[in-house]
């Protein structure tokens, strides 16, 4: 099945955002045993801040150099950031190569990183927030084409906790959330 990546980015956004916009303790803890509500939604950020940069053809270093410090109005620096990120997506050719930390990929790739990263954390803020933790069925649908091509390096990256236990009959969202190291139990 294709998926419409650059649909489902603007989704994936509206998902975190939406949960940013919920937050009433930003201390509370979440399922990413080192984060706090701040730190998950600082790195979120930052990799939406990240984006422009990097669409443009700028080196990790050089992207490094052109960020400015993040202001303590987190939900704030999400809007803009996330506004900025998905403008630059738009403007950006699929096969464009992109340079990482980690190597040379096509922003299309970078996409399907960035899109799957931002949904899992989307899941990981509603967990931590009590607020309501399904997401749309079609981001976990192409996350899960994303995560389950990874299944056997995903812990071994250092990224990912160890995988849940999920029974293969689960909702598709339960096996995804497990594959990435996730206990979606109810609490």
């Amino acid at each position: 099945m294709t998926h419409d990546w650059l649909a489902l980015q603007k989704r994936a956004a509206e998902e975190f955002g939406s949960r940013v916009d919920l937050i009433t303790d930003w201390a509370a803890t979440t399922p990413d045993t080192e984060w706090n509500v701040t730190d998950l939604v600082r790195h979120v950020v930052l990799e939406q801040q990240w984006i422009p940069p990097l669409l443009n053809g700028l080196s990790v270093l050089d992207a490094r150099r052109s960020l400015a410090p993040l202001g303590p109005d987190l939900a704030k620096e999400w809007a803009t950031h996330s506004a900025l990120a998905s403008a630059a997506w738009a403007a950006t050719s699929a096969d464009a190569p992109v340079t990482l930390s980690y190597d040379t990929v096509t922003a299309s790739d970078y996409l399907r990183e960035q899109v799957s990263d931002v949904t899992v954390h989307s899941w990981d803020l509603a967990r931590a927030t009590a607020a309501d933790e399904s997401l749309d069925p079609a981001l976990i649908e192409a996350v899960w084409t994303v995560f389950e091509a990874q299944r056997d390096t995903l812990e071994a990256s250092g990224l990912f906790a160890s995988p849940v236990p999920a029974d293969e009959n689960a909702p598709l969202q339960t096996r995804l959330l497990a594959l990435t190291g996730r206990d979606p139990s109810p609490l």
